[in-house]
């Protein structure tokens, strides 16, 4: 079997990196963070593997590679990565879905818990010295509304619903497969969120970024929320209206939010999230486990092992909507 050519997108001193050194028999690798460190080799690639590339490289390689049939980003969240020759082209896209949400799904957990157990005033009464008993809330019985029903927000709705919650979720496609979700009690499609959001203590944001859901969470939906409830944004950041959001919380519209992803990253110092006393602030590291790294160069190398049999390639993403 002829050795398949790959040019991987990244500084070449990533520690995960030495991972490819095991495809040494079936693969001649680039890599490199330059066009011009892929000018020998672009011309004949079938692969492009972008590990940590900038969007003018992805293009700009791509554009290159005329051989390419497959494209596969670490992360999951495309919309960094997707341009229109690679949407218009015949090239196979996968993402990194799933290797990140077992992380994602327990910092909404913690998330909750954090705002039921009120953490934020023990800490505070803590440092200040002082002792002050106080109730707090169970969360066995209450509600979470997912938005964005994939792999993340499955793994979400699974550790919840072991903690005796209930789950609700919204996805652009509802069919009648989706009555006997393990996790859902009730699937909405996306026109009836809002129905969703009033029957909700907890909201997880777990949808991709595309033109479909910029914004998909603003004003109307802040205000048919609960007063008591707590949104959890581990998506991204525009998926959610950010100047309706600080208005939501200032305004005490909503209980609070516990935020993994910005509309402007890293978080501009100033910004009114830092100062919110009802918000809890990840700087989009809510996946970051010791091993996250090396779990995505490991899910690379069994998907190029399939792509090598010709067997079919896992998390294919339609390119027209971006997951």
């Amino acid at each position: 079997m002829k050795k398949n050519s790959i040019l991987v997108l990244s500084d070449p001193h990533e520690p995960q990196l030495s991972m490819l050194d095991e495809l040494r028999d079936s693969a001649t690798v680039a890599i490199g963070n330059s066009v011009n460190a892929f000018e020998k080799s672009a011309a004949t690639a079938e692969v492009i593997f972008n590990w940590s590339g900038s969007l003018s490289l992805i293009r700009d390689v791509f554009l290159k590679s005329r051989a390419v049939r497959w494209v596969h980003s670490r992360s999951a969240g495309l919309e960094r990565t997707l341009f229109p020759e690679l949407v218009a082209s015949d090239v196979i896209m996968t993402n990194g879905s799933g290797v990140f949400s077992p992380a994602l799904g327990e910092f909404s957990l913690a998330a909750i818990l954090y705002f039921a157990k009120d953490f934020r005033r023990m800490i505070r009464n803590q440092m200040a010295d002082r002792w002050e008993p106080f109730d707090v809330q169970p969360i066995s019985g209450q509600t979470v509304g997912i938005v964005g029903y994939g792999d993340i927000g499955r793994a979400v709705a699974s550790r919840v619903r072991a903690m005796g919650m209930h789950v609700l979720a919204v996805k652009r496609h509802v069919s009648a497969q989706n009555s006997s979700d393990p996790f859902a009690d009730q699937i909405f499609p996306t026109d009836r969120r809002k129905e969703m959001l009033s029957r909700c203590d907890y909201v997880v944001v777990a949808a991709p970024l595309n033109a479909e859901t910029v914004g998909l969470i603003g004003a109307a939906e802040f205000a048919a929320m609960k007063p008591t409830s707590v949104i959890i944004n581990i998506g991204r950041g525009p998926v959610i209206d950010e100047r309706a959001m600080i208005d939501a919380l200032s305004q005490h519209k909503i209980n609070g939010a516990a935020l993994d992803v910005f509309d402007e990253e890293p978080l501009p110092a100033g910004h009114p999230f830092y100062k919110l006393e009802n918000v809890l602030l990840s700087p989009h590291c809510a996946d970051h486990t010791p091993d996250w790294l090396d779990n995505a160069m490991r899910f690379f190398l069994a998907q190029f092992e399939r792509f090598r049999r010709g067997d079919p390639l896992l998390n294919v993403v339609d390119k027209n909507l971006g997951y």
